[in-house]
Formats: C-alpha cells, sequence, structure tokens
C-alpha cells in the first residue's frame, strides 16, 4: 500500500517538473501546439464536415512567406473581432500594389475570374478610375479578387493591370490579391439545392467563398464597403453621390445594413465596415446554400433591416454580354442607371396636367428619385420644359408609366424657338416635331442632324385623351454647345 502511495506521488513529482519545463520551453509549445491544431482539425473537420479556415491563431509563419492573415487591418468596432468571435484567419497574396497604411472613405471592391468569353475586368476599372476626380481617387481603394486558380491566366491579367494603373497602383489607389485554393472548402459533391446543376453549385458557392475572402479583406480598410461585379460601368462621380445619400441616410437614424446603388444581383451594395467580418462569415456559413444575392437579402433582414433601401437613380450599369457561368449569354441591364448625373441642362417647367399629390412635372426633368404624376391628361395638355439658354439638342429620351402601368399612351415630342411669356407661365412660339411617343417611350439620337439651330424648349404634347393617370419618370437630353 505505502509501494503504491510513492509510485503516486512519484508519478505527480514527474508531471509538476515536466508542466514547469513544457512552460519554459518554446520548442515544445511549438510541438505541442502543432499536434494540437492537427487533432482538432480532424475532430472539427470529422464533426462539421466543413473545411478548416484557421482555428488557431498562435503559429508562427515564414518571414519568407509572402502572405499575411486577413486580420491585419480589421476594424476592432465589430463586436466579432473585438471578443475574437467566429475565427477567420486565410492568407493573401499581394500581385500588385501597395498595402494600404490609412483608412478611406470607400473601399471597392470585386472577384474577377477567367472567362470563356472574353473579359470586362480592365474596362471596369477604367469605368471606375475615369469616372472619377483627382480628390475621389484619393478617398477611394479598390481592391480585385484574382479568384481563378489558372495560374497562367493570373500572370497576364496581372501583367495587364499593372501596364494599364501604374500610376493608381503606385499610388494606394488600387491593389490585387490572390488566395490559394488551400484555403477553399469544398466545392465539388456538395448539397444540390433548387435542383442547381453539380457545375451551377460548385459556381455560386465558390463565388460565395470568393465574396467571403474579398469582404474579410476589405474590413476596416474603409469606412464603407461596396460590392461591384467586374463587368460594369460607373456614373460620373458616383463617390461623390454615395458620400452624399450615406449622410441623408445617416440623418434619418435608421437602421441600415445595406445601401443598394443598383437594381441587379451584387452589384452596388454598400456597407458598413464595422459589419463586413460579420457579412464574410455568414457568406463562408451558408457558402453551398444558395447564390450571393440571395444571401445578401437574408443578411439584410438579419441585421434588422426589413425593407430594401434602393437609391435611384442607380450608379452602376451591367456591361457584360457573357455570364463568368460556362460563358451564357447575359442581357440583364438597369433601366435606372444614369452616366452622367444632372446632365440636363438649367430649364423652368411648365405643364398643365393635374399634378397628384407632390409628384410635380420638374421632377421628371431632374435627375433623383422623384417623378411627375398627373391624373387623366386630356388633348392638347403637355409637359414644356423652357431652356435658360438656346442649345443644340443631340439626343431626347422620355420614359413614361410604372410598372407597365400609367403609360402615356398617345403624345409626341417637339422642339420649339423663340421663348414667349403668357400668364405667367413660359413657352415657344414655334415647334417642330420630332417624334411621337411608343408604348410610353421615345428615344431618339442625333437630333441635331435633322435640327442643327439651337432650341429654346422641349415639349411633349398629349395628342388624345386617356382614362388612366399617366407618369413621367424621366426626361433626359443631352446637347453641344449653341451656334447661334
Amino acid at each position: 500500500m505505502r509501494l503504491k502511495k510513492k509510485h503516486v506521488a512519484l508519478c505527480m513529482l514527474l508531471l509538476i517538473c515536466g508542466l514547469y519545463f513544457i512552460s519554459h520551453s518554446d520548442f515544445l509549445i511549438t510541438f505541442l501546439q502543432e499536434v494540437e491544431i492537427k487533432f482538432i482539425n480532424q475532430l472539427y473537420t470529422k464533426y462539421t464536415n466543413l473545411p478548416v479556415v484557421s482555428v488557431f491563431h498562435g503559429l508562427k509563419r515564414s518571414p519568407a512567406e509572402l502572405s499575411w492573415h486577413g486580420d491585419r487591418l480589421v476594424s476592432r468596432a465589430s463586436w466579432v473581432q473585438r471578443g475574437d468571435y467566429l475565427p477567420l484567419n486565410v492568407s493573401y497574396e499581394l500581385l500588385a500594389g501597395v498595402l494600404s497604411t490609412q483608412q478611406r472613405f470607400l473601399t471597392v471592391g470585386m472577384s474577377s475570374v477567367k472567362r470563356t468569353k472574353g473579359s470586362y475586368l480592365i474596362t471596369t476599372l477604367q469605368s471606375i478610375f475615369s469616372q472619377s476626380s483627382p480628390d475621389e481617387r484619393s478617398s477611394m481603394l479598390v481592391v480585385v479578387l484574382l479568384a481563378d486558380f489558372d495560374v497562367g491566366w493570373r500572370i497576364a491579367t496581372v501583367k495587364e493591370i499593372k501596364s494599364g494603373f501604374a500610376v493608381e497602383l503606385e499610388q494606394g489607389q488600387l491593389v490585387v490579391i490572390h488566395v490559394s485554393q488551400d484555403w477553399y472548402p469544398p466545392l465539388s459533391g456538395i448539397k444540390r439545392n433548387y435542383n442547381d446543376a453539380a457545375e451551377r453549385v460548385t459556381f455560386r458557392s465558390k463565388q460565395n467563398v470568393d465574396y467571403c475572402f474579398l469582404i474579410h479583406y476589405s474590413a476596416g480598410v474603409g469606412q464603407y464597403y461596396l460590392q461591384l461585379e467586374d463587368d460594369v460601368f460607373s456614373a460620373k462621380n458616383f463617390l461623390t453621390t454615395i458620400k452624399r445619400r450615406v449622410e441623408e441616410q445617416n440623418r434619418k437614424k435608421e437602421t441600415w445594413a445595406m445601401l443598394e446603388f443598383s437594381t441587379l444581383g451584387y452589384i452596388g451594395k454598400l456597407y458598413k465596415s464595422s459589419e463586413l467580418p460579420l457579412l464574410a462569415r455568414f457568406l463562408f456559413l451558408f457558402y453551398q446554400e444558395m447564390p450571393c444575392d440571395w444571401l445578401m437579402t437574408h443578411f439584410r433582414l438579419l441585421m434588422a433591416q426589413k425593407e430594401p433601401i434602393l437609391l435611384k437613380p442607380s450608379l452602376f450599369q451591367h456591361m457584360g454580354t457573357f455570364s463568368s457561368f460556362q460563358g451564357t449569354y447575359n442581357k440583364l441591364k438597369d433601366k435606372d442607371f444614369e452616366e452622367a448625373l444632372y446632365s440636363n441642362p438649367p430649364a423652368e417647367v411648365f405643364c398643365n396636367m393635374s399634378t397628384y399629390q407632390k409628384h410635380f412635372p420638374r421632377l421628371a426633368w431632374d435627375a433623383g428619385e422623384g417623378f411627375f404624376w398627373g391624373r387623366s391628361p386630356e388633348k392638347g395638355h403637355h409637359l414644356t420644359v423652357v431652356f435658360l439658354d438656346p442649345i443644340v439638342v443631340t439626343g431626347i429620351l422620355v420614359e413614361t408609366g410604372s410598372g407597365g402601368k400609367d403609360l402615356l399612351d398617345s403624345a409626341q415630342v417637339e422642339i420649339g424657338r423663340d421663348v414667349v411669356t403668357a400668364e405667367n407661365q413660359k413657352s415657344c412660339r414655334e415647334f417642330r416635331l420630332v417624334g411621337t411617343l411608343g408604348n410610353g417611350r421615345f428615344e431618339m439620337q442625333e437630333v441635331d442632324k435633322k435640327f442643327s439651330s439651337a432650341s429654346s424648349c422641349l415639349r411633349i404634347l398629349v395628342t388624345a385623351a386617356q382614362t388612366d393617370w399617366v407618369v413621367i419618370q424621366k426626361i433626359r437630353i443631352t446637347t453641344e454647345p449653341s451656334q447661334a
């Protein structure tokens, strides 16, 4: 009995000495950590059937490795990061550009993969920078994730980007990154929701993970994050417009998680940087469940924003003809996109149609969300725009109706000369017919080839009465300087 007690005491002493020695040995700590990590990873994969992004933070990396942890600039404003919840570590390779050392107002993120039919990435980047002023570019960082595993394609794409955007790369306005395939979860043999083909499930699931890594990298880099696709065209000075709309939204003191500057897919969606860590983990956790634009709706609802906040006019237009998925034809266009905001010249607007509530005629002329809504028009009713200075009109666009209703059925578009005033209403003495509306719409380019002299008025004249009310969504013209 005494011998047994001695053995127990000896074992306890050896255990205490061993623990003391281990606690002061970096080599053994590293060795045991590696063993622990492998063991935890095996259990994690076995019981969750999910890949391990990283469940341990303490490993040292080789100084020669040209990569870094994704949390290097993550804002501690997020509770996810403050408490180190839901760890999501991933290494990024810097392919072009320099690491950001200061927070910008806006981070613009896009993911790009090899397409079977053409590429739009370079054109998209050209649009982003060319449509922005020098001050806007200095307040913005564009992050491009080359998410294809084809090394040859990545090398060629980086070479093209370096050639076309050397200044932006040098000034820290553009970075190009990549994530190794080793960090991705399983992309084949996963569940097939919505009866999608296996190839489609793999494509959309990988896309979710691409966006997860892109968003995780972008957390903390800017105050706000804008999600784009690699085949869009930007409106002029879109950053200034976004800044103004964000300020307007914040003044309302209402909960918002996502502002939408395009009606299409995952284009033009704006998030607060502090909420990106949560969004990244959300996309990763449910990457195989549904497409990203469906997931974003669920995320918005979970973040207590009940209704979408869609801001018009749209600032981004889809320009790609062929999808990145198997090169399928894609003809999606955003009807609310306006490339040049507030491009209409200064003018006064007059109308003799009965206006409903505060949907005044001028709202059809001014850029923005507003529109003119009038009660049943009679023959001879009109909406007349009188320019402050005579101009040569080169293009005209008139759009009426809303959701297929309240179309202006019978009307013609005219331009006029010689401004006259009667009963506090301005108009023109003489009008010339340009064309008639068809299905509630009129569009004509190269108007100046038919009417080369300067005009002072643009009139929409109702040619037949209708019982339905009418909505005039927008009146847009393009001009050239008057030669008169």
